[in-house]
Order: structure tokens, then C-alpha cells, then sequence
């Protein structure tokens, strides 16, 4: 490369399905369509399963995890489409690139891998179902799925460690509508036999040892079948796996016919005609084969739209024919009703509150007051102080009084606001904690481009995009809690306003409420979650290739502290709220509310001065200032 005239590539050019311009509004139409009732569907597929009782079961589980899959499929690709074909534009940068590919290779390796667990489990329930609910318990359930998500990410990050070794400086034009591995093969400028035969290695071990799963399964099925006497049972036992099967078939069959082989033998037409079929059709086809095909789904959608029509004229004739109270208050019972205890308790939240409070404020003053701290990564530190003594200030004083009080009480109104304030500050906390890793991969990844991306407008918009967001999901919730009608019991056991206890305090149906916590809940987290990942995945890469071993641990020790913050707050939170009402236990969750609304909040402040070696020069200075006598 130094002998000859070279530039690295920032960017590469997506030629698209044709270049054809009389086309691209018939394309622009048809995508949208296409991606509405994708997102749609597969959205309502979702909120069916986990609003009816009747659904909840194994097989409903993979098909919800199948919808959601299916729908961060067609994002991934659609959207960058539609823009294309109404800009005109059809660039993408290098790490747009990547990014696109590493989903993509996730989101079908995971899709493999829910296959076969669904096969397994049509093969228990009909091989074995006397044991069925004993062999596909919650537990094995979500193993299953959480096993299938990781080696998604297990073979994206080999696949993406990689591309990143590979070295781009020719042509640019990829000649399709997003960037698949084979195209970037033939695009580098690199030796790319080991990448190619690691891709073929990978793909064609997870093909046929998912395919494998899934044969062997339904062979286990219809051995068992043929032995049935009953033309009914035989018919029933077949309906039930006639869905999964069609999916089977077609997904394998396009993948891999697509993929198990290598660039030299790609061919572009091709590849793009099957494509279109795996990334845009199967999602919809997925949706339509599992609910045209399956009378407990249709049922269980006849169901919910007549409780939906029906709810309101219940509820008011309800309130005609009943006498009730309207509730106006409500008692908090607290942490515990042991009053040996309660001494004991305030004395250790007292403590707590004082320390978060000096430690948030503190931090707050001193990075406002040292020039040296005055950099993005403090902004958001800053910022995140703020949110930390906000957040441990809306219970703790509340708390620290109801010790000393027999009657715990809180009117309607402030419980409501309170609620909505804490919705605020823990989404805005989830969202300052995604533009901190973001903040920290420009600075590791891009360290010369650091200051030129990461300006103080940039900064300054982060975090009012994290606060609108954190107030747009607690109006959501905050509205839907005001539309319900509390009338009987006013008991909430909890130490402060949460949601799942309110609702269930309601007398009016709070299926749509539950079901807003639980997705809202688990996009935010997601998506923010998802931000860390991808960031600490090209920071790790970036760490690696650093040669000096005093420069590697202080890349990561810049890191390390985000890292644990991370871990503290989206641990507790997540295991708070994303889960069914039916699976909530009240003293599982005060002890983890106590834990993410008072003990992180002070160990934040902690967490970036005990570790942080730029705060602690500033503790020193500042403390040095105030012992000098004037």
C-alpha cells in the first residue's frame, strides 16, 4: 500500500435493487407497505401473546421471541431503504456498514437457533406430553432463548472482529441494497481467505446443527405419530407443526442457498433476489403462516377485541349498579411493619440519603468548578449527579418520616406525581448511561475525532434527548394510570408509588397498562442497552490493537467505571419491570427498589471518584484550596 497511491474507504455506495429511477416510487411504496404491516403484525402478534392467559405457554413464548426477531429484522433494512429511495442518497459510512452486518448476522443466527428450540419443543409436547410442563418449564424456556441470543451475538462479534481486520483502500460500490459479508470480501484490499473460510466454517456449523435439531425432532415426531390409531389425533398432532415446519423450510431453504458458500461463488443477481425474500418477505410470511394457521391465536384475537369493546360498557355499568368509595389516598405499609425494625432502618437510609446527597452534590460542584473536568464525559457525569440526587430525594425524606408516623398516607394526586417523576428520572438515567458509552467510544475508537464529534451542541443534545425521552415514557404511563378508576382498596404495599403495585389496586382492566410497562420497559432497555453493547464492542476491538500494555488497561480503566454503573443500574431495573404481573413478587421488589432508587444513587459518586483518577487530583486540589489560610 506504500508503494502505491491508496485511501482508506469511509464510506461505501449501495447500488440497490435496480437503477432503474421510473422504479424507485413503485419500490418506495411497496417497501413502506411492506415494513408497516411487518412492524404492525408482528407488534400485534406480541401484544396478543403476552395480553392472553390463554398464550401463555412454551410454544407462544418462541413465537413472541420469533415476532420480535422478525421485526428487528425488517428495521434493520427497510427504513435505510425507504430514505434511499426518497433522498436519492446512497451512501453509508464504514461503521453504518459494519453495524448493518453485525445485526444482521445475529439476527439470523439467533432466528436459527429459536427454530430448532421451537422444534424441540413441538417434539415434547408430542412425544412426551404427560411430562410436557415438567420438561418445558419458564426456566428451560428462557434458557433456550437466552442461549439462542448469545451465540446470535457470539457468531456477529467473530464475523465483525473480522471485517474490522480487514482493510478497505479500492473500490467502494457494493452492488445491493445493504452490506452483506460476502460483497465486503470482495471489496477488501486484504487477504480474505481466513474471513472466508471462518464465515463458511461458522455459517455452515450453525445451519447444520440447527437443521440437525430440527430433523431430528421431527423425526422423533412422526415416529410417534405413526403410532397413533387415531385419524383425529394424527390430523391434530400434524396442524400443530404444520406452521412451524412451512417457516422451517422456508428460512433454510434461502439462507442457505444463499450463504454456504464462499465469494467466489456469490452471485449478485441472485443473492438479491433471495434476499428480498429472507429480509423482507419472510417476516411477513412468518406472521401470516402463524395466524392464519393457528386457531388458538385467532381466538385469542376475537377475544381481545371484544374485551376491548365491551370494557368500557362494563366498567361503566359496574360503577352504576355497585356502591364504592372513590380512593383520594393511599397507606404506604413500608419496608416492614417490625418495629424493632424501623430504628434500625432509619438510622441506615438516613445514612444512605447523606452520603448520595453529598457525594451527587459534591461531585455536581467540583466538576463545575475545575476547568480540567470541563469535557463531555464529565457533562454527562455531571448531569447523571443530578438525576442521582433527584432520584434519592423523591423517597428517601418521605420514607425517613413514615418511620415515625402510624398512618403512612399520600394523597391520589402526589402518588401520581411522584410516580411520574420517578419514570423520568430512571428512563433519562438508562439513556445518559447509553450516551456515556457512546461518548466513550468516540473517545477510544476515533481519539482524533473526539473533540470534532463530541461538541458541546452534541453533548448538550444527548442530554435533552435523554430527559424528552424519560418524560415521554412517564406521560405515557402516567396517562394510562390516570384513566383507571381506583375504588376499592387503597393498601399499596411498597415504600413509595410504583406502578405494578397500583395496578393492582385498580378495579378497571389494566391488561393495556401492563402490557405498555412491559414493552416500553423493554425497548428503552433494549435499545439502550444494545447502544452500550455495540460501543464496549468496538472499544474492546480498538483495546486490542493497542500494543503497549500501559495503554490497554488505561483504555480500559477509563471505562471500567461506566462499566460497573451500567451493570448496577440496568440489573436491578430491568429485573424490576420486565416481567408479567402475574410473576411479581412484593418483597423481591422492594428489596431491588431499595436498590436502584437509594444504594446506586450513592454508589455512583463513588463508583467515578474512588476509580477515577482525575476526580480524586480534583478532590485534592479542592481540599488543598481550603486548608491554605487566607
Amino acid at each position: 500500500m506504500a508503494g502505491r497511491n491508496s485511501s482508506v474507504v469511509t464510506e461505501f455506495i449501495l447500488l440497490g435493487l435496480t437503477d432503474s429511477p421510473e422504479l424507485n416510487t413503485v419500490l418506495f411504496v411497496l417497501f413502506l407497505v411492506i415494513y408497516l404491516i411487518t412492524a404492525a403484525g408482528n407488534g400485534w402478534v406480541m401484544a396478543l401473546i403476552l395480553a392472553s392467559a390463554q398464550l401463555h405457554s412454551p410454544k407462544y413464548f418462541f413465537l413472541c421471541q420469533l415476532a420480535f426477531l422478525d421485526f428487528c429484522y425488517s428495521s434493520v433494512f427497510i427504513p435505510k431503504m425507504l430514505v434511499n429511495y426518497m433522498t436519492g442518497q446512497t451512501v453509508i459510512s464504514y461503521l453504518g456498514c459494519l453495524l448493518q452486518y453485525s445485526f444482521v448476522s445475529m439476527l439470523l443466527t439467533t432466528e436459527c437457533f429459536l427454530l430448532a428450540a421451537m422444534a424441540y419443543d413441538r417434539y415434547v409436547a408430542i412425544c412426551h406430553p404427560l411430562h410436557y410442563r415438567g420438561l418445558m418449564t419458564p426456566t428451560l424456556c428462557i434458557y433456550l432463548v437466552a442461549a439462542s441470543y448469545l451465540l446470535g451475538c457470539a457468531n456477529s462479534l467473530t464475523h465483525l472482529r473480522s471485517l474490522l481486520s480487514l482493510s478497505f483502500c479500492g473500490p467502494n460500490v457494493i452492488n445491493h441494497y445493504f452490506c452483506d459479508i460476502p460483497l465486503l470480501f470482495q471489496l477488501s484490499c486484504s487477504d480474505t481467505q481466513y474471513s472466508e473460510v471462518l464465515f463458511s466454517v461458522l455459517s455452515g456449523a450453525t445451519s447444520v446443527t440447527t437443521f440437525l435439531m430440527v430433523v431430528s425432532s421431527y423425526l422423533g415426531i412422526l415416529r410417534t405419530v405413526l403410532k397413533a390409531h387415531s385419524t383425529r389425533n394424527i390430523h391434530k398432532a400434524f396442524s400443530t407443526c404444520a406452521s412451524h415446519l412451512t417457516v422451517v423450510t422456508l428460512f433454510y431453504g434461502t439462507v442457505i442457498f444463499t450463504y454456504l458458500g464462499t465469494s467466489s461463488r456469490y452471485q449478485q443477481d441472485r443473492a438479491k433476489i433471495l434476499s428480498v425474500f429472507y429480509t423482507l418477505l419472510l417476516p411477513i410470511l412468518n406472521l401470516l403462516i402463524y395466524s392464519v394457521r393457528n386457531t388458538e391465536a385467532k381466538e385469542a384475537m376475537a377475544r381481545v377485541i371484544m374485551r376491548k369493546i365491551f370494557a368500557r360498557f362494563q366498567e361503566k355499568n359496574h360503577m352504576a349498579d355497585v356502591n364504592f368509595t372513590i380512593v383520594t389516598e393511599f397507606m404506604l405499609l413500608g419496608l416492614t411493619d417490625r418495629a424493632e425494625l424501623k430504628v434500625f432502618l432509619f438510622v441506615l437510609f438516613m445514612l444512605i440519603y447523606m452520603i448520595s446527597l453529598v457525594g451527587n452534590l459534591g461531585m455536581l460542584f467540583l466538576i463545575y468548578t475545575t476547568p480540567k473536568l470541563q469535557t463531555p464525559m464529565y457533562h454527562f457525569l455531571s448531569c447523571m449527579s443530578f438525576v442521582d440526587a433527584c432520584c434519592s430525594s423523591l423517597f428517601a425524606p418521605q420514607m425517613l418520616l413514615n418511620f415515625f408516623v402510624e398512618w403512612n398516607t399520600i394523597s391520589y394526586s402526589a402518588c401520581i406525581v411522584q410516580f411520574f417523576f420517578l419514570a423520568s428520572l430512571l428512563t433519562t438515567e438508562g439513556l445518559l448511561l447509553a450516551a456515556m458509552a457512546y461518548d466513550r467510544y468516540m473517545a477510544i475508537v476515533n481519539p482524533l475525532l473526539y473533540t470534532v464529534a463530541m461538541t458541546k451542541i452534541v453533548c448538550v443534545a444527548l442530554v435533552i434527548g435523554s430527559c424528552v425521552g424519560g418524560v415521554i415514557n412517564s406521560l405515557t404511563h402516567t396517562i394510562g394510570l390516570l384513566k383507571l378508576s381506583f375504588c376499592g382498596p387503597n393498601v399499596i404495599h411498597h415504600f413509595f408509588c410504583d406502578l405494578p403495585p397500583l395496578l393492582k389496586l385498580s378495579c378497571s382492566d389494566t391488561s393495556m397498562n401492563e402490557l405498555l410497562l412491559l414493552i416500553f420497559t423493554g425497548v428503552i432497555a433494549i435499545i439502550t442497552f444494545l447502544t452500550v453493547m455495540i460501543s464496549y464492542v468496538f472499544i474492546v476491538a480498538a483495546i486490542l490493537r493497542i500494543r503497549s500494555a500501559a495503554g490497554r488497561q488505561r483504555a480500559f480503566s477509563t471505562c471500567a467505571s461506566h462499566l460497573t454503573a451500567v451493570t448496577l443500574f440496568y440489573g436491578s431495573v430491568s429485573f424490576s419491570y420486565i416481567q408479567p404481573s402475574s410473576q411479581y413478587s412484593l418483597e423481591q421488589e422492594k428489596v431491588v427498589s431499595v436498590f436502584y432508587t437509594l444504594v446506586i444513587p450513592m454508589l455512583n459518586p463513588l463508583i467515578y471518584s474512588l476509580r477515577n483518577k482525575e476526580v480524586k487530583d480534583a478532590v485534592k486540589r479542592a481540599v488543598e484550596m481550603k486548608c491554605v489560610p487566607c
